[in-house]
């Protein structure tokens, strides 16, 4: 029988902060775009996004899929050489908090204070974002542990990058709960041996239950 974890290790976008997918017209509104200009929805509706398909498909990289759409996007503002630094300066930096799901904060924050070892394994956190936005966000102060490929330069689903986490958590691998909204790095995260919880974006609030129903955490406690 599957053990109540006691470590958590949550990716970072997508799982912690929404994806840039779930808010688009958000974007729109701040750069200034026409409304419904930005029709490619990755896992949302993967026939809309050609890329994304390419991507899934390993034809590119995670990170060359996210460096061609900020490209896009700073084309479309009539600037050029955007990258993600940039795009997420312009659409997530004036407002933090804005980009974390708050049901996902609540529960970072109801299972630390249960005990919960509480980790985040992300491929590009730092390098997307910037220290110093991260430094400002309120749910860092609830984990224990970060493993960012933008300093190991390790990504998942690479085996070393599971290792990584495991050795900072430290504790079995059987007892911590990985989540990630990408089936690749959950099938990864299976073989190194930690219990696994795929994020699924079209439907967050039903990811977040089940996350809290693994910690045995009540939903009430954690809204």
């Amino acid at each position: 029988m599957t053990q109540i974890p006691t470590g958590l290790l949550l990716d970072f976008g997508s799982v912690i902060s929404y994806s840039l997918f779930e808010t688009h017209r958000a974007t729109e509104r701040v750069l200034g775009l026409p409304a419904n200009s930005l029709t490619w929805l990755g896992p949302l509706a993967p026939e809309s996004d050609a890329l994304w398909r390419s991507m899934q498909q390993d034809e590119i990289s995670e990170r060359a899929y996210w460096a061609e759409r900020s490209r896009e996007l700073g084309r479309a503002c009539g600037e050029d050489g955007w990258d993600m630094l940039t795009l997420l300066q312009r659409v997530r930096h004036p407002a933090p908090e804005a980009t974390i799901r708050a049901e996902v904060r609540a529960l970072v924050s109801s299972a630390r204070q249960r005990g919960t070892r509480i980790g985040i394994l992300s491929n590009e956190m730092e390098l997307f974002y910037g220290k110093p936005f991260l430094d400002r966000l309120e749910i860092m102060k609830d984990i224990d542990v970060v493993i960012d490929g933008s300093h190991s330069h390790i990504l998942k689903p690479e085996r070393a990058a599971y290792g990584a986490a495991i050795k900072a958590m430290d504790m079995p691998a059987a007892q911590i709960l990985f989540v990630d909204d990408q089936f690749r790095n959950i099938a990864g995260g299976h073989e190194a041996g930690l219990q696994t919880q795929l994020f699924e974006l079209r439907d967050p609030a039903g990811s977040i239950a089940a996350i809290a129903a693994r910690l045995r955490i009540a939903m009430e406690t954690a809204k």
